[in-house]
This record gives C-alpha cells, sequence and structure tokens, in this order.
C-alpha cells in the first residue's frame, strides 16, 4: 500500500477532485488547505500570505491510501490535472504504507481502507 500526497494550487482542486472521483475503487481523499513555501521563498506570489514576517502560500494536500496497483493512475491524475505550467503547481509524494487500522472495526491491513 501507498500514500499519495500532492500538494496543489488551490484553484485545481474541483478539476482535480472531479477526476478523482472517476477511478473506480478510490477509497476516499483527504484535503487540507494548508500555506507553505518553495525555493522561491514565496518573494514574487501573487497569492502570498505574510504571517509573523515570513511570506507564505496557500495551497491544497491532497491525501489518498491505495493498493501499489493503483499509484500510477492516482498520481497520473492528480499530475494531469493540477498541471498549469508554472512555477509553484506542487509536488506529489508517494510513500510507503506499513499498516492500517480501521478504528471504528479494527479491520487491518487492505480490509481497513
Amino acid at each position: 500500500m501507498k500514500e499519495i500526497k500532492a500538494i496543489i494550487r488551490p484553484l485545481k482542486l474541483l478539476e482535480v477532485t472531479e477526476e478523482l472521483h472517476k477511478i473506480d475503487g478510490l477509497p476516499g481523499v483527504t484535503v487540507s488547505e494548508i500555506k507553505g513555501f518553495g525555493k522561491g521563498r514565496a518573494k514574487n506570489a501573487k497569492d502570498k500570505v505574510v504571517y509573523e514576517m515570513v511570506e507564505f502560500i496557500p495551497r491544497i494536500k491532497l491525501e489518498v491510501v491505495v493498493d501499489d496497483e493503483m499509484v500510477d493512475e492516482v498520481v497520473n491524475v492528480i499530475q494531469k490535472f493540477s498541471h498549469t505550467g508554472n512555477t509553484g503547481d506542487g509536488k506529489i509524494f508517494v510513500i510507503n504504507v506499513e499498516g492500517i487500522v480501521k478504528i471504528r472495526t479494527n479491520e487491518r491491513g487492505r480490509d481497513a481502507i
């Protein structure tokens, strides 16, 4: 199993999630509003937020855990529909998941997804 974390532009959230909904068997997606900065330190960003003298850029973090077989499809959808071609489009991280426990039922592993 893998966890896919993607940092994307807020304006791409609707487009990305609509396409993720079309993936058969996708267990679900967690969406968080975040802020941060990359190599450019948000200096020239139009949408920057200043917090205690540090400039940040608002972004969205998507998180989803899937079977290994679904990773490429999910990553490709996120990449395709979050791409603008401009600096700051974001990143996608794919991380190994050692285990999962569903709190309500105590199911474990794949059954817990």
